[in-house]
């Protein structure tokens, strides 16, 4: 659990430098991405002893990569990490959007294509 926390403070310090520091949105992006490896790779990493088996601690880190890649018009990418954070009983919403957005979008292309 230890790491996922380094990490997850790491994700939150970063994002408050980042107006600062744009530089920061890429360190950002790692560590939230290697947060997420750690869940998938060690679930208890994001558990406790005494909790439901199934059940994870509330991650803030992928959320907030989430949020930043949907702002700067990434869906595709952050469709495809929301779907790995489901997992772990969060970013079903997430899902739900971008999935919306991404298929506005290729249907938008599609119909641009078609007009050609």
């Amino acid at each position: 659990m230890d790491y996922h926390f380094v990490l997850q403070n790491a994700v939150e310090r970063l994002c408050s430098t980042r107006r600062a520091h744009p530089a920061a949105l890429e360190l950002l992006e790692v560590f939230a991405l290697l947060n997420l490896e750690l869940m998938e790779a060690a679930p208890e990493a994001v558990s406790f002893e005494d909790m439901e088996a199934g059940k994870f601690v509330r991650v803030t880190s992928v959320p907030r990569l989430l949020g930043l890649l949907e702002r700067e018009g990434a869906f595709v990418e952050a469709l495809a990490v929301a779907r790995r954070l489901v997992r772990f009983g969060q970013g079903e919403d997430a899902v739900a959007r971008l999935s919306e957005k991404t298929g506005a979008l290729a249907a938008e292309a599609a119909i641009a294509d078609g007009a050609r």
